[in-house]
């Protein structure tokens, strides 16, 4: 044995713990590195998710408020339409009592007196003015009648 052989030996001798170690660290650091990449993944997994439940969430909210919205404007409707077919009702009956109470009036006064009068109707207020003549003598009223209509 050459004095280079043995030189080549006791340096593979000395160089197998080295490598070993190296072997290790780089282990270690591919080890580390993979867990890096896996838990940096999960993170965006983690915010994808929530971000997609929020997506998820809002959209839910936007088809609610939709709906909500719908069912308002038909119940809206709904009473518009009664509310109308109400007022006619009213109208129709007031026509009705006024004819009925010109008839009245001249039935009772076109003897004694007569009655002169004018009335203003709101949406639920009757403004009446009466002057009452007999004879003589003259009467005035004014009154205020709020009237029974449900709301």
């Amino acid at each position: 044995m050459t004095k280079e052989d043995l030189l080549k030996k006791t340096t593979l001798i000395n160089e197998a713990p080295v490598v070993l170690i190296q072997a290790w660290w780089r282990g270690t650091q591919v080890r580390r590195t993979l867990l890096h990449a896996a838990l940096s993944a999960w993170i965006i997994q983690c915010w994808w998710r929530q971000t997609q439940a929020r997506l998820f969430k809002k959209r839910r909210q936007t088809l609610l408020e939709y709906y909500a919205r719908q069912e308002w404007a038909a119940v809206r409707v709904q009473a518009w339409f009664r509310m109308w077919r109400i007022r006619s009702r009213y109208c129709r009956l007031l026509n009705a009592v006024r004819i009925i109470q010109v008839y009245w009036r001249w039935r009772n006064c076109h003897t004694r007196g007569f009655i002169q009068g004018h009335y203003e109707l709101k949406a639920n207020l009757l403004n009446l003015q009466l002057e009452i003549s007999l004879g003589s003598q003259a009467y005035r009223v004014t009154q205020r009648i709020p009237l029974p209509i449900k709301e």
